[in-house]
């Protein structure tokens, strides 16, 4: 790839290494409102909560919204934000090499503020956060990446989207762009169809020259 002039990065699964806290935590959900629908929490990763809600817990489990609402907000508030392994050495050498840098999540703002808290240094990272209420269709609609390289003044032939679950990798992939896929949440073999290279951590990885 002989231009990058951003990278598009998802946060859960991407930047942080949050997927298995937060398949625990919809595994129980699930299992509790969905018993008569086995794994369908791997089924709603890079859904908004606003989907998950409307698709899933609407109707006769209207009154569920309430209390998962609230359990996801204790649950995200004392939650484990640990970088994937060799993702600020990665950010911080794009940067250096003048690539402009963004998260683009289906996250909300109220899930960031527990970020920016337990993080401090992590907004200096980018150069644009957005979140789910920045744009109208969620992944795996190319929407949100589109607005992000709008945001970030690139064309889409200069930029690069890293992405873990089969919604987001679709959507990178919809809006006409290099994709890596990160294999934290799904197997390589399963998340190779959707991407250009996948790769497990950040650690030697040469966007440059390896894509």
């Amino acid at each position: 790839m002989n231009t990058i002039k951003a990278a598009l990065f998802d946060l859960d699964g991407v930047v942080f290494d949050t997927e298995p806290q937060y398949t625990e935590f919809w595994g129980a959900q699930c299992r509790e409102f969905h018993p008569e629908h086995p794994g369908l929490e791997h089924e709603i990763k890079g859904q908004t909560l606003v989907q998950i809600f409307d698709r899933f817990f609407s109707g006769g489990l209207l009154y569920s919204q309430d209390i998962i609402t609230a359990r996801l907000n204790e649950f995200e508030h004392n939650m484990q934000f640990n970088y994937v392994e060799g993702f600020q050495a990665f950010v911080g050498e794009l940067r250096a090499n003048g690539v402009k840098t963004a998260v683009v999540t289906s996250s909300n703002q109220a899930k960031m503020q527990s970020v920016y808290e337990h993080r401090p240094e992590f907004q200096g990272l980018f150069d644009a956060i957005l979140t789910s209420e920045d744009f109208e269709r969620s992944k795996p609609d190319p929407d949100c990446y589109l607005k992000a390289a709008t945001r970030l003044d690139a064309d889409i032939s200069e930029c690069i989207v890293f992405e873990d679950s089969f919604n987001g990798l679709k959507s990178g992939r919809a809006a006409g762009m290099k994709v890596v896929g990160l294999a934290t949440t799904n197997s390589a073999e399963s998340i190779a169809p959707y991407s250009d290279i996948v790769i497990n951590d950040y650690k030697n990885f040469d966007p440059w020259q390896d894509i």
